[in-house]
């Protein structure tokens, strides 16, 4: 079964996009932990930002920290470049991207200066990849909660989308400084 939402920013609650957690483990469930894929192609657009998401999810956490996830499509000739995310459910938000430290390990941090989806590409946000982290969250995300956010991008205009959350028990990386 497929879910389409079209969506502006003025018919959703100002939010961010939230990835795995960087450092927390999430609570699993029998029927999806490790495996954050459901039933349900979620679609969410701002028609006048050009830009889409894809499957939007956000991972369940137990923690004060926890990700979100998507397939961002530009629909545009030109890049599009997502310079912030928000969301009700966090304190604090950042674009994170996954990256090799000196010691071989994985860690994350904050992407400098964005991210930039190509003229008519996309960009996957996923766990131990980019994604947007969701710090100070003030309550659990539990499985089933939905988390509405924002992006901000270049050039002053925004889009706006909610995402699901899913028992994922992977991508836990370390959060480099």
């Amino acid at each position: 079964m497929k879910k389409i939402f079209s969506l502006t920013a003025a018919s959703l609650g100002i939010a961010a996009l939230a990835l795995t957690g960087c450092s927390g483990t999430a609570a699993s469930s029998s029927s999806n932990a490790g495996s954050p894929s459901s039933s349900a192609s979620q679609l969410a657009e701002t028609p006048s930002s050009g830009l889409s998401i894809v499957d939007a999810w956000v991972k369940s956490n137990g923690t004060k920290m926890t990700g979100a996830f998507g397939i961002l499509k530009n629909n545009t000739d030109q890049n599009i470049v997502v310079m912030k995310a928000s969301t009700p459910a966090a304190g604090m938000v950042e674009l994170h991207e996954t990256v090799m430290a000196a010691d071989g390990s994985m860690k994350m941090q904050p992407k400098k200066g964005g991210f930039v989806i190509p003229a008519k590409g996309q960009l996957e946000l996923k766990p131990g990849g980019n994604h947007i982290m969701l710090m100070e969250v003030g309550k659990a995300i539990n499985p089933g909660d939905e988390l509405s956010f924002e992006l901000s991008l270049e050039g002053g205009k925004t889009m706006s989308f909610k995402a699901p959350a899913k028992a994922f028990s992977g991508a836990n990386e370390t959060y480099a400084g």
